[in-house]
């Protein structure tokens, strides 16, 4: 039987900084929260809280509206 990692527990980057807004126009902060492909992460992987991936989560919605990030990636070679 193989044993297993204790899991890590992440806390909310954005409840640390005491954030309450997270602005759309903020692209280099919202790009560690997309992948290669364009997705967003989920919140068990990044390890937001559930009010700022919600928040999160319309602020690249917003900022691809706007064309500050893809809504996909380049074709992949």
């Amino acid at each position: 039987m193989a044993s297993r990692k204790p899991k890590r527990i992440r806390t909310c980057k954005f409840c640390e900084m005491n954030l309450e807004y997270i602005d759309y126009r903020d692209v280099k902060l919202l790009q560690r929260f997309i992948n290669e492909q364009g997705k967003i992460i989920p919140r068990r992987i990044t390890g937001t809280c559930a009010l700022h991936q919600r928040k999160l989560a319309c602020a690249i919605k917003r900022a691809r509206h706007m064309a500050l990030l893809p809504f996909v990636a380049e074709v992949l070679k």
